[in-house]
């Protein structure tokens, strides 16, 4: 599924225990330009690296005020964003302990530059770009270049 009005964007995130060694992996599309990302972390959790796929995806833009289609199986994004969730966890500063509260607010700064409809998709079926997003993301957590998730490890 590519955007054809704009930029097309797949996340995945893993993380091997939870918590554990983590990565995340994401495929931008414009036109027909294709960019494969992907990080690992020493220690972090599964909901944290789908959060941060998203995060390096936007903060690899070089521009503002895209239209993007972001694709992702993790519902804790989505619905986060699609049900309001956030909206609300920012108003009352993440109230009642909700986590990763420092990566929500460095996704909400970028997600604010940009008109972006996330889109659900099932993980581990038959999208090849949800399958490459999570073979960026394991191989990212298996890696040996892997970065401390100081957020993560200050907050717990």
């Amino acid at each position: 599924m590519i955007n054809h009005n704009g930029l097309t964007i797949y996340t995945d995130g893993a993380a091997r225990g939870n918590p554990g060694r983590g990565g995340y992996g994401a495929i931008l599309m414009w036109k027909n330009e294709i960019k494969e990302i992907s990080g690992g972390f020493t220690h972090t959790t599964n909901n944290r690296m789908e959060l941060m796929s998203v995060i390096a995806a936007l903060d690899s833009l070089k521009r503002t005020g895209l239209h993007i289609e972001l694709y992702s199986d993790s519902k804790y994004v989505v619905q986060a964003v699609n049900e309001g969730w956030l909206e609300n966890w920012i108003k009352t500063d993440f109230k009642g302990g909700k986590k990763n509260k420092d990566l929500w607010k460095r996704f909400y700064l970028l997600f604010k530059q940009h008109q972006i409809k996330f889109i659900w998709v099932k993980g581990h079926a038959s999208n090849p770009y949800n399958q490459r997003c999570d073979e960026l993301a394991t191989a990212a957590a298996d890696g040996n270049n892997l970065e401390e998730d100081k957020g993560y490890t200050e907050s717990n």
